[in-house]
């Protein structure tokens, strides 16, 4: 395998393992006052283990190529995880909205 298509297929793992830690931030947010804080680290401490992929994959592609593949999988991911695990609804601006951002990311990793 390429190790570009490699490095991209890795990339998009790590903004998985991002949304992890996302996912954690806002569990701890839910609970009152400062009662999340282990979740709020354990967020915290996902998001710098990230930090250690995101540097091998830069190795190998261009930061702004990086940058329209981990956006296009945070948002996808992000999205799925606040509509199928904390039950938020979308409404139809808000998805259309979330196409729309997904469309130009792709413009963007086409012509730039």
């Amino acid at each position: 395998m390429d190790i570009f298509i490699l490095s991209l297929i890795i990339a998009v793992i790590l903004a998985l393992i991002g949304v992890l830690g996302d996912f954690f931030v806002k569990v701890a947010s839910n609970n009152t006052g400062f009662s999340g804080y282990k979740w709020l680290i354990l967020g915290a401490v996902i998001y710098s283990l990230t930090s250690i992929g995101w540097f091998f994959v830069m190795r190998h592609v261009k930061l702004s190529t990086l940058g329209v593949y981990y956006a296009i999988s945070t948002v996808i991911f992000l999205t799925m995880v606040s509509v199928f695990y904390f039950k938020e609804s979308l409404n139809h601006y808000e998805i259309i909205g979330i196409v729309l951002a997904i469309v130009s990311l792709i413009l963007l990793a086409k012509f730039a």
